[in-house]
Protein backbone atom coordinates (compact mmCIF):
# COMPACT_ATOMS: atom_id res chain seq x y z
CA UNK A 1 0.00 0.00 0.00
CA UNK A 2 2.96 2.73 0.81
CA UNK A 3 4.75 1.62 -2.21
CA UNK A 4 1.36 2.58 -4.30
CA UNK A 5 0.92 5.61 -3.25
CA UNK A 6 4.02 6.86 -3.34
CA UNK A 7 4.03 5.89 -7.19
CA UNK A 8 0.58 7.40 -7.72
CA UNK A 9 1.37 10.25 -5.94
CA UNK A 10 3.55 12.25 -8.65
CA UNK A 11 1.43 11.28 -11.20
CA UNK A 12 -1.48 13.17 -9.17
CA UNK A 13 0.89 15.70 -8.47
CA UNK A 14 1.60 16.45 -11.91
CA UNK A 15 -2.35 16.45 -13.52
CA UNK A 16 -3.10 18.78 -10.83
CA UNK A 17 -0.65 21.03 -12.08
CA UNK A 18 -1.33 20.60 -15.76
CA UNK A 19 -4.93 21.01 -15.32
CA UNK A 20 -4.31 23.91 -13.32
CA UNK A 21 -1.88 25.87 -16.25
CA UNK A 22 -4.14 24.92 -19.20
CA UNK A 23 -7.12 26.35 -16.42
CA UNK A 24 -5.66 29.38 -16.00
CA UNK A 25 -4.53 29.82 -19.93
CA UNK A 26 -8.25 28.97 -20.82
CA UNK A 27 -9.32 31.80 -18.06
CA UNK A 28 -6.84 34.32 -19.77
CA UNK A 29 -7.36 33.71 -23.38
CA UNK A 30 -11.35 33.86 -22.84
CA UNK A 31 -10.99 36.98 -21.74
CA UNK A 32 -9.95 38.08 -25.06
CA UNK A 33 -6.50 37.79 -25.05
CA UNK A 34 -3.79 35.77 -26.92
CA UNK A 35 -1.80 33.02 -26.15
CA UNK A 36 0.95 34.95 -26.56
CA UNK A 37 -0.26 37.52 -24.15
CA UNK A 38 -0.97 34.96 -22.13
CA UNK A 39 2.58 33.53 -21.43
CA UNK A 40 3.42 37.44 -21.12
CA UNK A 41 1.10 38.06 -18.00
CA UNK A 42 2.42 34.94 -16.17
CA UNK A 43 5.72 35.81 -16.92
CA UNK A 44 6.35 39.30 -16.26
CA UNK A 45 9.87 40.81 -16.21
CA UNK A 46 9.53 40.07 -12.54
CA UNK A 47 9.47 36.42 -13.12
CA UNK A 48 12.46 36.64 -15.69
CA UNK A 49 16.17 34.96 -15.46
CA UNK A 50 17.43 37.60 -13.70
CA UNK A 51 15.58 37.75 -10.70
CA UNK A 52 16.39 34.02 -10.42
CA UNK A 53 19.61 32.62 -8.56
CA UNK A 54 22.36 33.40 -10.43
CA UNK A 55 25.74 33.38 -9.34
CA UNK A 56 28.94 35.07 -10.29
CA UNK A 57 30.73 38.30 -11.34
CA UNK A 58 28.04 38.33 -14.49
CA UNK A 59 24.48 38.69 -14.73
CA UNK A 60 21.20 39.08 -16.55
CA UNK A 61 19.32 41.93 -16.21
CA UNK A 62 15.52 42.25 -16.37
CA UNK A 63 13.76 43.55 -19.10
CA UNK A 64 12.36 46.75 -18.47
CA UNK A 65 8.99 45.55 -20.50
CA UNK A 66 6.89 42.56 -20.71
CA UNK A 67 7.43 39.42 -23.25
CA UNK A 68 4.57 40.71 -25.13
CA UNK A 69 5.50 44.28 -25.31
CA UNK A 70 6.87 44.76 -28.66
CA UNK A 71 4.70 42.36 -30.57
CA UNK A 72 3.11 42.39 -33.11
CA UNK A 73 7.23 42.92 -34.56
CA UNK A 74 8.68 40.35 -32.12
CA UNK A 75 7.00 37.58 -30.21
CA UNK A 76 6.47 36.59 -26.80
CA UNK A 77 7.79 33.34 -26.80
CA UNK A 78 11.04 34.74 -29.13
CA UNK A 79 11.76 37.22 -26.40
CA UNK A 80 11.20 34.97 -23.30
CA UNK A 81 13.89 32.26 -25.03
CA UNK A 82 16.00 34.94 -26.42
CA UNK A 83 16.64 36.72 -23.06
CA UNK A 84 15.78 34.10 -20.42
CA UNK A 85 18.08 31.00 -22.00
CA UNK A 86 20.24 32.16 -24.81
CA UNK A 87 21.75 35.20 -23.04
CA UNK A 88 21.71 33.72 -19.62
CA UNK A 89 23.76 30.92 -21.74
CA UNK A 90 26.31 33.98 -22.29
CA UNK A 91 26.34 34.99 -19.04
CA UNK A 92 26.75 31.56 -17.17
CA UNK A 93 29.35 30.32 -19.87
CA UNK A 94 31.28 33.85 -18.89
CA UNK A 95 31.44 33.37 -15.39
CA UNK A 96 32.87 29.91 -15.46
CA UNK A 97 35.70 31.16 -17.40
CA UNK A 98 36.75 34.05 -15.69
CA UNK A 99 36.14 32.48 -12.17
CA UNK A 100 39.52 30.51 -12.71
CA UNK A 101 41.50 33.40 -12.60
CA UNK A 102 40.87 35.74 -9.95
CA UNK A 103 42.85 38.53 -11.27
CA UNK A 104 40.00 38.89 -13.54
CA UNK A 105 37.56 39.35 -11.43
CA UNK A 106 36.22 43.22 -11.05
CA UNK A 107 36.69 43.62 -14.77
CA UNK A 108 33.66 44.55 -17.03
CA UNK A 109 32.77 42.57 -19.69
CA UNK A 110 33.72 45.32 -22.29
CA UNK A 111 37.29 45.61 -20.24
CA UNK A 112 37.58 42.00 -21.04
CA UNK A 113 36.53 42.09 -24.65
CA UNK A 114 38.36 45.31 -25.47
CA UNK A 115 42.19 43.83 -24.46
CA UNK A 116 41.91 39.72 -25.20
CA UNK A 117 45.24 39.69 -26.05
CA UNK A 118 45.45 39.91 -21.98
CA UNK A 119 42.95 37.10 -21.55
CA UNK A 120 44.62 33.71 -20.79
CA UNK A 121 44.63 32.08 -23.41
CA UNK A 122 42.80 28.84 -22.67
CA UNK A 123 39.61 30.80 -21.68
CA UNK A 124 40.21 33.79 -24.48
CA UNK A 125 37.97 31.88 -27.16
CA UNK A 126 35.29 31.48 -24.44
CA UNK A 127 35.50 35.17 -22.99
CA UNK A 128 35.38 36.70 -26.79
CA UNK A 129 31.98 34.51 -27.65
CA UNK A 130 30.21 34.82 -24.04
CA UNK A 131 31.72 37.95 -23.26
CA UNK A 132 30.67 39.37 -26.36
CA UNK A 133 27.39 38.20 -26.61
CA UNK A 134 26.64 39.20 -22.66
CA UNK A 135 27.72 42.71 -23.77
CA UNK A 136 24.90 42.37 -27.40
CA UNK A 137 22.43 41.30 -25.72
CA UNK A 138 22.83 43.56 -23.14
CA UNK A 139 22.80 46.52 -25.55
CA UNK A 140 20.10 44.85 -27.56
CA UNK A 141 17.67 44.56 -24.78
CA UNK A 142 18.11 48.37 -23.80
CA UNK A 143 17.75 49.95 -27.23
CA UNK A 144 14.48 48.43 -28.13
CA UNK A 145 11.22 49.16 -26.48
CA UNK A 146 6.69 49.37 -26.81
CA UNK A 147 5.43 51.98 -28.64
CA UNK A 148 9.05 52.77 -30.45
CA UNK A 149 10.39 52.89 -33.99
CA UNK A 150 9.33 55.65 -36.37
CA UNK A 151 12.32 58.56 -37.57
CA UNK A 152 15.26 58.90 -34.80
CA UNK A 153 15.87 62.31 -33.10
CA UNK A 154 17.53 64.42 -31.33
CA UNK A 155 21.47 64.36 -31.76
CA UNK A 156 21.76 60.85 -33.14
CA UNK A 157 19.24 62.14 -36.13
CA UNK A 158 21.33 64.65 -36.94
CA UNK A 159 24.16 62.70 -37.00
CA UNK A 160 22.81 60.24 -39.06
CA UNK A 161 21.71 62.57 -41.86
CA UNK A 162 25.59 64.33 -41.57
CA UNK A 163 26.83 60.70 -42.40
CA UNK A 164 24.56 58.77 -44.34
CA UNK A 165 22.70 61.90 -46.26
CA UNK A 166 18.87 60.82 -45.11
CA UNK A 167 17.60 57.95 -42.31
CA UNK A 168 16.44 56.42 -45.63
CA UNK A 169 19.58 55.75 -47.22
CA UNK A 170 21.12 54.88 -43.57
CA UNK A 171 18.04 52.00 -42.92
CA UNK A 172 18.74 50.96 -46.37
CA UNK A 173 22.50 50.39 -45.57
CA UNK A 174 22.09 49.04 -42.35
CA UNK A 175 19.61 46.29 -42.89
CA UNK A 176 21.68 45.25 -46.17
CA UNK A 177 24.64 44.67 -43.50
CA UNK A 178 22.18 42.34 -41.97
CA UNK A 179 21.29 40.72 -44.65
CA UNK A 180 24.13 39.96 -46.24
CA UNK A 181 25.79 38.92 -42.97
CA UNK A 182 26.96 35.20 -43.74
CA UNK A 183 25.37 33.12 -40.96
CA UNK A 184 25.02 34.53 -37.62
CA UNK A 185 26.22 37.53 -36.34
CA UNK A 186 25.10 41.68 -36.22
CA UNK A 187 24.44 44.74 -37.73
CA UNK A 188 25.35 47.93 -36.49
CA UNK A 189 25.94 51.66 -36.27
CA UNK A 190 29.20 52.33 -34.65
CA UNK A 191 31.36 55.62 -34.18
CA UNK A 192 34.29 54.60 -35.22
CA UNK A 193 38.10 54.74 -33.91
CA UNK A 194 38.46 58.44 -36.01
CA UNK A 195 35.18 59.53 -34.75
CA UNK A 196 32.77 58.62 -38.27
CA UNK A 197 29.55 56.93 -38.08
CA UNK A 198 30.11 53.95 -39.95
CA UNK A 199 27.54 50.92 -40.33
CA UNK A 200 29.02 47.37 -40.16
CA UNK A 201 28.69 43.98 -39.46
CA UNK A 202 30.50 41.52 -37.09
CA UNK A 203 30.32 37.23 -36.94
CA UNK A 204 29.16 35.32 -34.41
CA UNK A 205 29.16 37.44 -31.10
CA UNK A 206 32.15 39.35 -31.54
CA UNK A 207 31.51 42.93 -30.33
CA UNK A 208 32.49 45.97 -31.84
CA UNK A 209 34.75 46.82 -28.88
CA UNK A 210 37.36 44.38 -29.86
CA UNK A 211 38.25 46.74 -32.79
CA UNK A 212 38.25 49.71 -30.42
CA UNK A 213 34.94 50.76 -31.57
CA UNK A 214 31.51 52.10 -29.69
CA UNK A 215 28.36 50.26 -30.61
CA UNK A 216 25.88 52.87 -30.86
CA UNK A 217 23.20 50.50 -31.62
CA UNK A 218 22.79 46.80 -33.25
CA UNK A 219 20.52 44.02 -34.38
CA UNK A 220 21.14 40.77 -33.50
CA UNK A 221 20.69 38.55 -37.18
CA UNK A 222 21.43 35.27 -35.31
CA UNK A 223 18.45 32.50 -36.61
CA UNK A 224 17.16 32.34 -32.60
CA UNK A 225 16.28 36.10 -32.42
CA UNK A 226 13.71 35.37 -35.06
CA UNK A 227 13.12 32.41 -36.45
CA UNK A 228 9.71 31.64 -34.94
CA UNK A 229 8.18 34.56 -36.24
CA UNK A 230 9.51 35.11 -39.82
CA UNK A 231 11.74 31.30 -40.48
CA UNK A 232 14.13 32.11 -43.26
CA UNK A 233 12.93 36.06 -43.95
CA UNK A 234 16.06 37.52 -42.11
CA UNK A 235 14.80 40.71 -44.62
CA UNK A 236 11.66 40.79 -43.52
CA UNK A 237 12.38 40.71 -39.64
CA UNK A 238 15.44 43.50 -40.51
CA UNK A 239 12.44 45.96 -41.63
CA UNK A 240 10.14 45.43 -38.77
CA UNK A 241 12.89 45.53 -36.32
CA UNK A 242 12.62 49.19 -37.06
CA UNK A 243 9.02 49.96 -35.01
CA UNK A 244 10.65 48.92 -31.66
CA UNK A 245 14.03 51.16 -31.94
CA UNK A 246 13.85 53.20 -28.70
CA UNK A 247 15.61 56.59 -30.31
CA UNK A 248 15.97 57.86 -26.81
CA UNK A 249 18.17 54.94 -25.71
CA UNK A 250 20.25 55.31 -29.06
CA UNK A 251 20.70 58.62 -28.21
CA UNK A 252 21.91 57.87 -24.83
CA UNK A 253 24.33 55.69 -26.63
CA UNK A 254 25.30 57.98 -28.68
CA UNK A 255 26.59 60.57 -26.10
CA UNK A 256 28.55 57.78 -24.80
CA UNK A 257 30.62 57.11 -27.67
CA UNK A 258 31.90 61.25 -28.39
Amino acid sequence: MIKLKSFRLPIVLRFLVGAIAIALITLITSQGVSVSEAIAQTSSPTTQASTTAQIGEFKVAPLTYAYNALEPFIDAQTMMLHHDKHHLAYVTALNAAIKKYPELKGKTAEELVRKLDSIPEDIRSIVRNNGGGHLNHTMFWEIMGPKAGGEPKGAIAEAINKNFGSFEKFKEKFNDAGTKRFGSGWAWLIRAKDGKLKVVSTANQDSPFMEGNFPIMGNDVWEHAYYLMYQNRRADYLKAWWNVVNWDAVNKRYAQAK
